[in-house]
């Protein structure tokens, strides 16, 4: 099975159903999401285009628009194939890339790769500040001694933001 181009068509393996999804504008990525009202959670899927090298990355700004301050959730393959999944903060321009505490909390992560794609699965919520956020999503492709390298920063990378209201 090859990437599918429009989230609309795509079925996940593992049968989960998400009530809304966007083809995100660059890097052949893909949103799937339900919002949970009574909740006020959001279960997501993210997936993107990569090889079992590289690395990709999800995430929600709350204080902001671009990636400084990015609440994230980053996935990559290990040595032995299984996939590495974690959050962390994105603090500068030259994070760390370590597994850290986000300011949204955040459950059930997982990750997953086949057919070119890592998908991250996760929860966020409760969120307090509405469902409107501001999204940044990234891939790269390198990942060295367990840590996600620099990602390339020009064209798709540095255009890899937008706002999406989580009730649409």
């Amino acid at each position: 099975m090859s990437i599918t181009k429009t989230c609309k068509k795509y079925t996940f393996p593992s049968n989960q159903v998400f009530h809304s999804c966007r083809d995100l504008p660059v890097l052949k990525a893909h949103l799937h999401w339900s919002y949970i009202p009574s909740t006020r959670s959001v279960h997501i899927a993210y997936r993107a285009a990569q090889t079992p090298k590289g690395w990709v990355s999800w995430a929600i700004n709350p204080t902001g628009n671009g990636m400084i301050g990015s609440q994230a959730i980053v996935a990559f393959s290990r040595i032995d194939g299984s996939m590495n999944v974690y959050p962390t903060p994105i603090n500068s321009y030259n994070p760390s890339m370590q597994p850290g505490a986000l300011t949204i909390p955040v459950s059930n992560i997982s990750a997953t790769y086949g057919n070119n794609q890592m998908t991250i699965f996760a929860v966020l919520g409760p969120l307090v500040n509405g469902t409107t956020f501001n999204l940044v999503w990234q891939e790269g492709s390198t990942v060295s001694n367990g840590i996600p390298q620099m990602h390339s920063t020009s064209g798709p990378n540095i255009e890899s933001v937008e706002t999406l209201d989580f009730l649409s």
